[in-house]
């Protein structure tokens, strides 16, 4: 089981999409600056995340939500949850 998550900066204008098969410790090793990517940005808030059976469909699912219509989406969502 894979899963693909969308994480915002709480300080900047910043979303970092990404795929692992644990969230919460990825989202914590976000948080606490042992990621070189994101370090400067944390701290972070998870946004969106979804299950994918094996790792070739998250990578597509990563890759769709990296794209322009893909971190718009995820900046209407961002916003609406503020």
């Amino acid at each position: 089981m894979y899963y693909v998550y969308a994480i915002s900066s709480k300080l900047h204008n910043y979303i970092y999409v990404g795929l692992t098969q644990n969230v919460e410790i990825r989202i914590q090793r976000h948080n606490d600056g042992r990621e070189r990517t994101t370090r400067f940005y944390k701290p972070f808030e998870l946004i969106y995340s979804e299950v994918c059976e094996t790792r070739p469909e998250a990578r597509l699912r990563e890759k769709y939500w990296k794209s322009g219509i893909g971190k718009e989406k995820l900046r209407k969502l961002r916003d609406s949850l503020k």
